[in-house]
C-alpha cells in the first residue's frame, strides 16, 4: 500500500484576484482587499476526483487543520502525522514534510504554487517524487500538474505502475521583484515527479535575442494598427505585451493587466475588480494574451485577476493570442486553467486558437488537452 504524504497550503493564491501578484508576506493586505481561499477549493477538486476513482490502496499521511485533516473526505484511509501549533507558516510546511520522510512516505502531494513547490523541496529533495496541485499565483516549476484534475488522473496512473518519474526544475520568482515589475527567477534545484504523457506542465522558458524583439515589434505594430478608439483593450503580462506598451509610447506593467482606450493608457495594474468595473461601462473588448514559454499557459498561470466571471463578459472570440515564433516552438498545446472546467471546456472544444506571430503574420496552435474526468 503506498502511503501519500498531502498537505494544502491555506494562503496560496490568495494575492492572486486582488492583483498583489503573490501572497508572501502580504496575506493581511490580501484579506483588506477581500482576498478568500482558494487553495481549499482546488485542493478539494482533486480529492473529489481521488475519491471518484476508488482509489482505497492509498494510506494518506496529513497535517491538522488548515493543512489537509480539514479536507479528507469519509473513506480515505488516514492519518495525521504533524499539527501545527498556531498560524501557518513555510516551517510547517517543510517540518511536516519531514515527518512525512520519518512515516516512509513515497510520494508528497502539496497544494499550493512555486513557494510551496520550494519549501517541499527543501524539506525532501530529491529522495521523493512530488506532485503539486496548482493552487497559487505564480507556478513556474516543473512539479505541477495542469489542474487538479489531472494531478487525480496522474495519481490514479502511479498507483497503477503507470507513470514514469523524471526531473523537474523548482523554480521561484523574488515576490518583491515582481510587484516591482522585474521578471526575476532562480533555480532553486532539480526535484523529481510524476510524468505521464500531457497531464504536467512544463517550467518555464526564457526566449531571448535581438531577432525577438525585431519580432516583437512586428507583432506590436499589427496590434497597434488594428487598434479601433472605440474599444477597450485589455493587455495581459509578458514581455511580448511589454513591447506593445512601449511602441504605444505608455508605461505598461511588464507583469500586470493594463487597460487601453483610443491607444492611451486608462488604467494600470488592474485586480478582478477593477476589470469587472471597466468591463461594466465598455461595450466593446479585447484581452490581448501571450503564453508562457514552455509551459503553454495563456490563463491560470500569474494572472489570476483575469476570472471566469471576466472570460464569460468577454467572451472567447474576443480573446487575442501573441507570441514570437521561437516561443511558441517550446509549447506543446495552450492552456487554461481558469478554475472553472466548463470555461475550460470551451477554450478546449474551440480545439485551435489563432496566433499573431509577426507583421500582418498568424498561425494557429491547438488549444487543451483531453478531457480529464
Amino acid at each position: 500500500m503506498p502511503k501519500v504524504g498531502f498537505l494544502v497550503n491555506p494562503i496560496a493564491g490568495m494575492g492572486g484576484k486582488v492583483g498583489l501578484k503573490g501572497t508572501d508576506g502580504k496575506v493581511k493586505e490580501a484579506i483588506s482587499l477581500g482576498a478568500v481561499n482558494v487553495s481549499f477549493d482546488r485542493a478539494r477538486l482533486f480529492l473529489d476526483n481521488i475519491a471518484a476513482r476508488a482509489l482505497a490502496n492509498i494510506e494518506w499521511l496529513t497535517c491538522g487543520s488548515p493543512m489537509g485533516e480539514n479536507l479528507m473526505v469519509r473513506g480515505f484511509n488516514h492519518r495525521v502525522v504533524y499539527r501545527s501549533e498556531d498560524s501557518t507558516s513555510n516551517v510547517d510546511t517543510i517540518l511536516a514534510c519531514k515527518e512525512f520522510l520519518r512515516a516512509g512516505c513515497d510520494l508528497v502531494v502539496f497544494c499550493g504554487g512555486d513557494g510551496t513547490a520550494r519549501d517541499v523541496f527543501s524539506a525532501v529533495g530529491g529522495s521523493l517524487p512530488l506532485l503539486g496541485v496548482p493552487c497559487g499565483v505564480k507556478m513556474l516549476s516543473g512539479v505541477f500538474a495542469i489542474n487538479p484534475v489531472a494531478a487525480a488522473e496522474l495519481l490514479e496512473l502511479y498507483v497503477g505502475g503507470e507513470a514514469s518519474i523524471k526531473d523537474a526544475e523548482i523554480v521561484d520568482l523574488d515576490e518583491d521583484e515582481y510587484r516591482k515589475d522585474n521578471f526575476a527567477f532562480k533555480v532553486y534545484g532539480i526535484g523529481n515527479t510524476l510524468f505521464e504523457g500531457n497531464y504536467m506542465q512544463a517550467s518555464k522558458t526564457l526566449i531571448k535575442g535581438a531577432e525577438e524583439e525585431e519580432i516583437k515589434k512586428d507583432i506590436a505594430r499589427t496590434l497597434i494598427e488594428d487598434m479601433d478608439d472605440e474599444t477597450l483593450y485589455l493587455l495581459g503580462a509578458g514581455s511580448t505585451l511589454g513591447v506593445v506598451g512601449k511602441e504605444l509610447g505608455i508605461d505598461k506593467t511588464l507583469l500586470g493587466i493594463d487597460a487601453v482606450k483610443g491607444k492611451r493608457l486608462l488604467a494600470k495594474d488592474l485586480n478582478e475588480k477593477g476589470i469587472m468595473n471597466l468591463l461594466g461601462k465598455h461595450k466593446d473588448v479585447k484581452l490581448v494574451l501571450s503564453p508562457i514559454g514552455a509551459q503553454g499557459f495563456i490563463i491560470g498561470r500569474g494572472n489570476l485577476q483575469i476570472t471566469p466571471r471576466s472570460i464569460e463578459a468577454i467572451g472567447l472570440d474576443n480573446i487575442l493570442i501573441v507570441s514570437t515564433p521561437a516561443k511558441l516552438r517550446t509549447i506543446k498545446h495552450l492552456l487554461v486553467d481558469t478554475g472553472e472546467s466548463y470555461i475550460d471546456d470551451m477554450f478546449n472544444k474551440k480545439r485551435y486558437l489563432p496566433v499573431i506571430i509577426g507583421y500582418r503574420t498568424s498561425t494557429i496552435k491547438n488549444i487543451g488537452i483531453q478531457s480529464f474526468k
